[in-house]
């Protein structure tokens, strides 16, 4: 005759089998969510530090285009000496 404790056990474990790998696949899904969150905000500080060094290149590149007509008018003046 089969005895119920034969019955229950093994579904015992199989549904603890089961529990566990259901837990480890919501754990994983909610780690992948927030490290998709951080890369997210890492990309966004990225693009602003990109945005402000574009910036600060256009002043550089400006202020070199204004130095390079004060030296063309300094050496048109010192050929005019000449």
């Amino acid at each position: 005759m089969i005895d119920i404790k034969d019955i229950v056990i093994p579904i015992a474990v199989v549904l603890i089998l089961f529990g566990a790998i259901a837990a480890c696949v919501a754990v994983y899904f909610r780690f992948e969510r927030h490290r998709t969150d951080v890369l997210a905000a890492e990309l966004a500080r990225h693009r602003e530090l990109a945005e402000r060094a574009v910036q600060q290149q256009e002043g550089v590149q400006a202020k070199l285009a204004e130095l390079s007509e004060r030296v063309a008018s300094v050496e048109s003046i010192l050929r005019s000496v000449d």
